[in-house]
């Protein structure tokens, strides 16, 4: 009997916080491995802030080997230049991934809370709680950038590694070729 078995890391990229989750696939069951936060905020640099993120994504990648990396894409919100740091935030996340050559699988946050909760517009309370039943975990923590991060990954899951759902990249050639006007 072969087990289709996997580690999945899931990022929810921010510039005071991020939120990372991991879980493991056996088959059809679904288990929690961790999840957690980065603070930083105290960096008042925003080019540090892009250094930390870079460091602490490939230190989760070298400690944890995820075959997959689903992360959050930036939502267009009212403010540019917020946007413009988040989607720098999520592209260093990214990069340390394609470092590693770690298939990136992007989700835009109303498909990750829709797949989780059944609604794309439910609160990070009601995604937490959601998370919490469906992984069997005790105690939701205080920070849920870290419940949004691991809502990342399991709506990987839930997709099944249909890449039509979400955006996926392989190699920075293949990101490349999928988003022409990004290049410098």
């Amino acid at each position: 009997m072969v087990t289709n078995e996997r580690i999945i890391l899931g990022i929810d990229p921010g510039t005071n916080i991020m939120g990372y989750g991991l879980v493991k696939q056996k088959g059809n069951n679904l288990t929690m491995i961790t999840m957690g936060i980065i603070h930083l905020g105290k960096y008042s640099n925003h080019a540090l802030k892009l250094k930390k993120i870079f460091e602490r994504t490939l230190s989760l990648i070298e400690e944890y080997r995820p075959d997959e990396l689903a992360i959050e894409a930036p939502f267009y919100g009212k403010n540019v230049q917020s946007m413009l740091k988040l989607g720098r935030a999520q592209g260093v996340a990214m990069a340390a991934g394609l470092y590693k050559e770690v298939p990136i699988f992007e989700y835009s946050p109303k498909k990750i809370k829709q797949s989780i909760t059944g609604n794309g517009s439910a609160s990070k309370e009601q995604v937490a709680g959601m998370l919490k039943t469906i992984l069997n975990f005790k105690d939701i923590p205080q920070n849920l950038d870290a419940t949004d991060g691991l809502a990342a990954a399991v709506c990987h899951f839930f997709q099944g590694n249909k890449t039509a759902r979400g955006k996926s990249y392989s190699s920075w050639k293949s990101f490349l070729k999928e988003n022409p006007g990004r290049k410098a």
